[in-house]
């Protein structure tokens, strides 16, 4: 959690002011925000001054502040008819060239909308957008993982058309943003053929939560020693009903069935915001 592994509190959203009233979705102070971080030496002192039980209240606390958000996101999300993908990977498991790859597969079919989680740059922003479709930079600085509340505020920059598919890049790493819920429709979870097929166990959280696992880069299986058929066991001894996709964006081996699962996700959306009478979501105000 974050009292554990340091992540800092200073965040961006490049190319956008946040000196706009805050009066959609999330209007709370930066005091506020700063509740779901602590600075990476703060973070330290935390779990060297601080008792067991205090660091467990803390955790709970940072992690029941992110589901209220998340909530928020949700509704907002879902009253706008999207269907909401967050992308969980290691780093440099592929997931900015699937997007691109994604794009270009259905960007005639649906209205698309990313939202980039790094660190530090806007590269892979600017990579999305050179596809013609509206991305928005989230840059964390110390932190791993994207949260809620930094959602929250990308979201307010975008004009969503109804029915469409919005997919998030979160920071890549394996074990923190598996706690933090965002507001998704589903999570979906990247293993390359060039990391170790035992991942799944290794960091079983991530795979538990996801609703579908990718082994990417498989255009590469001739050439590295993985084991697909035991990735997929360890995947299905930690979450059972994961389904597995086999996928190459390089060759597009696999990307009908990755693009047929996200339409899939889609018309359900459209057919459930429409059941729903296509209402518009209520402004969700946090003190």
């Amino acid at each position: 959690m974050c009292t554990v592994c340091g992540c800092g509190s200073e965040t961006n959203s490049h190319g956008h002011s946040h000196n706009h009233q805050h009066d959609h979705l999330h209007h709370r102070s930066q005091s506020d925000h700063q509740h779901f971080h602590f600075g990476r030496n703060d973070a330290r002192k935390s779990v060297c001054d601080l008792g067991q039980d205090r660091i467990i209240s803390i955790e709970r606390d940072i992690l029941d502040k992110n589901s209220a958000f998340a909530s928020a996101n949700r509704r907002f999300l879902q009253g706008h008819g999207q269907f909401t993908v967050n992308l969980l990977s290691s780093p440099g498991a592929g997931k900015t060239s699937l997007l691109i790859k994604t794009i270009e597969e259905l960007r005639q079919t649906v209205p698309i909308v990313v939202i980039e989680g790094d660190q530090e740059t806007a590269n892979d922003a600017e990579r999305i957008r050179e596809t013609g479709v509206h991305a928005v930079q989230i840059n964390t600085g110390q932190g791993c993982h994207l949260d809620a509340h930094m959602i929250g505020h990308a979201i307010e920059h975008v004009d969503f058309k109804s029915g469409g598919l919005t997919m998030i890049e979160n920071v890549g790493n394996l074990v923190c943003p598996a706690a933090f819920d965002l507001g998704e429709s589903s999570k979906v979870v990247i293993l390359s053929v060039t990391e170790g097929e035992d991942k799944p166990i290794k960091y079983p959280d991530m795979f538990a939560v996801a609703d579908l696992m990718i082994v990417s880069k498989v255009d590469l299986l001739p050439y590295v020693k993985f084991n697909v058929d035991q990735a997929v066991e360890y995947a299905h001894r930690v979450n059972r009903d994961l389904r597995v996709i086999q996928l190459s964006a390089e060759s597009s081996t696999g990307l009908d069935e990755w693009a047929q699962w996200l339409l899939s996700g889609v018309h359900a959306s459209r057919h459930d915001h429409l059941a729903q009478g296509e209402r518009q979501p209520e402004i969700t105000s946090y003190a």
